[in-house]
């Protein structure tokens, strides 16, 4: 059983062992709990899913089952809440009876490998926020938020176990090879309200990310729309497309170097790979992005994954919530301010 490659150049000591018990949790469960679904598997809506939409309820259900596979059997009409065929963002009530055809799926043991003292530590340890309803955790690279998709475990799987709680809920997602800030609440009442509140665009969310080439314009807003499409192997990429929905991003450039630019992004939409793809469309893909503008030249230092970070949350009613830049991407945009950079500093308080 080997793991992943995470050397010391990628990730610190603590985000190693983390992803390694992560990668180690996949493993083992999926080598021991493949299970043949041969009937019809029904569910019960309660009300600690009151207002979840049907497709994140399934996939903190049907653990292991690709998204892409999801998304397929909803199409389909595999999936049916009350008999009636649905879609993909139909949101539940308390009462709702959703059935899903037979089908085969990895169902993970959530306790087959219980959490040590060491990894709940360095969990809990990533923190920074917390009250009665909220809880927000500065994600490593390389940890998915939730299991599923061919992650056993994930995040949020892994904060359940550690602290105890019963109740503890994504409010939204990043990335799997994005670090930072992610949201988690503690009450049913505080997922809808800060859902209600990123349906309306009253949070703000800023991201770091480290660029490719010297991006020319001191600010500029990156109006594109961004269609959703599949892979002939299912997987899901985007595009801008005027089929898309519309999504519009603020890029604010924090310091250029020789080989890249440090930007401050903030999301005025909330697609998919949002401020990937809009990097790619203006001729400046992300640094170390294996999916979006790789084969886009790039003379700098090499990193070891995707340079994007979520570093700051506004909401409203709340303190500013921030995440520093991750000793990695400290490290290469120290690497490139040493190889001779046109510098222009830009507050990442003034993007607007």
């Amino acid at each position: 059983m080997g793991y992943t490659d995470i050397s010391c150049e990628k990730y610190s000591l603590s985000d190693q062992f983390l992803i390694k018990f992560s990668i180690f949790l996949g493993q083992r469960n999926c080598m021991n709990s493949t299970q043949e679904w041969q009937n019809v598997t029904w569910f019960e809506v309660d009300e600690h899913q009151l207002g979840q939409r049907i497709d994140n309820f399934l996939f903190s259900r049907l653990k292991g089952v690709p998204k892409s596979r999801i998304y397929r059997l909803i199409r389909e009409g595999q999936v049916r809440v009350n008999k009636k065929r649905i879609k993909a963002e139909t949101k539940l009530a308390i009462g709702d009876m959703i059935r899903v055809a037979p089908i085969r799926y990895e169902q993970k043991d959530e306790s087959a490998v219980p959490v040590s003292d060491k990894v709940a530590q360095s969990l809990l340890s990533r923190v920074i926020y917390e009250d009665e309803g909220l809880m927000v955790v500065n994600k490593p690279s390389g940890i998915a938020v939730h299991g599923g998709s061919g992650v056993a475990y994930g995040l949020i799987e892994g904060l359940r176990a550690a602290s105890g709680k019963k109740y503890l809920e994504l409010i939204h997602r990043i990335d799997r090879d994005t670090s930072g800030l992610v949201m988690i609440s503690k009450k049913r009442s505080t997922l809808k309200l800060l859902q209600d509140m990123l349906r309306e665009h009253k949070i703000k969310k800023t991201y770091a990310a480290v660029v490719k080439g010297q991006v020319a314009l001191d600010r500029q807003l990156i109006d594109a729309p961004l269609h959703r499409y599949e892979l002939a192997n299912g997987e899901r990429r985007v595009r801008v497309s005027k089929e898309g929905k519309e999504s519009k991003t603020q890029w604010n450039v924090a310091e250029r170097f020789m080989h890249g630019t440090l930007v401050y992004a903030s999301p005025l939409s909330g697609r998919t790979h949002q401020i990937r793809v809009h990097g790619l469309s203006i001729g400046h893909p992300l640094i170390g992005d294996d999916k979006y503008g790789h084969e886009t030249e790039y003379k700098g230092p090499k990193p070891r994954r995707l340079c994007l970070h979520a570093m700051r949350l506004e909401i409203p009613g709340y303190p500013t919530i921030e995440a520093p830049l991750p000793e990695d991407m400290q490290s290469l945009v120290a690497q490139l301010r040493a190889q001779k950079a046109d510098k222009v500093v830009v507050s990442a308080e003034d993007d607007e």
